[in-house]
């Protein structure tokens, strides 16, 4: 159903089954894919491509060209999978010409009321960010990554897969996978263990994520040669992961 008030562009793509309530604004370039819901006075603007089961609710800003001055009207694009709710004043912003040329997040994300994503961010799957969480241009959030209240993120900062920020950190470096980081700066407190084991990690894969995390955090070891030493032992997708997070650093790892 699409409500009288809404406005819709022609050259829209939704599915037959789309919500759109009142007030509501679809550009052009936009295609919203089926079973979305989109509530009152949500503004989407394009190219943006929207997967399915998503739910926009009132007053978010999806879509919008981005706040770098150097962006000088590029058909950059937004990108959103499926079965995301973006919750009350949410802004996603397009990419730039100067990056990937497009924002990314990926499905069954939740972002809270009046958090951000800036251009060319790239978010994974089952990621939340809570109530005014933001995150400057190109960063990337691995799955499974939480960001708490009012926290802000630098741009080019990596997230890794499973971490953990808490509310209000000010995080300025990469977040390696699997870590918890809180405060202003923002600094490591070990491992997300409750998320892992909640996650269905089993016991062995976080006894070894906490050896691995000793090795970079808690030797005297420097960081190439913590991957080396890292590199050494018997691989698994866990340890993996947290090797790759450290890897992909280039504005230093938060410790």
């Amino acid at each position: 159903m699409i409500h009288s008030t809404a406005i819709i562009d022609p050259s829209a793509k939704l599915a037959e089954d789309v919500e759109i309530g009142p007030f509501s604004i679809i550009g052009p370039d936009v295609v919203i894919g089926p079973g979305c819901r989109i509530e009152s006075h949500v503004v989407i603007k394009g190219p943006t491509t929207i997967g399915a089961n998503n739910r926009f609710f009132q007053f978010c800003s999806i879509g919008e060209e981005c706040q770098d001055k150097k962006y000088k009207g590029e058909p950059t694009r937004l990108t959103i999978g499926d079965n995301n709710v973006f919750r009350e004043s949410v802004t996603v912003h397009r990419g730039t010409a100067q990056d990937k040329w497009s924002t990314v997040i990926g499905s069954d994300n939740l972002l809270m009321a009046y958090s951000h994503v800036a251009h060319d961010c790239e978010i994974g799957d089952h990621c939340i960010l809570a109530n005014g969480a933001t995150l400057a241009g190109h960063v990337t959030m691995g799955d499974h990554a939480i960001i708490g209240g009012l926290a802000a993120v630098h741009q080019f900062c990596n997230l890794g897969a499973h971490c953990m920020v808490g509310g209000m950190t000010a995080v300025s470096m990469d977040i390696v996978a699997y870590a918890i980081a809180n405060g202003n700066p923002g600094r490591l407190h070990g491992l997300n263990v409750v998320g892992l084991k909640r996650r269905g990690f089993s016991a062995d894969a976080v006894a070894t994520l906490r050896d691995a995390y000793k090795v970079v955090f808690r030797s005297n070891l420097k960081l190439a040669e913590s991957i080396a030493e890292l590199e050494k032992r018997d691989p698994s997708d866990e340890l993996q992961t947290f090797i790759d997070s450290l890897k992909r650093a280039e504005r230093g790892i938060t410790r």
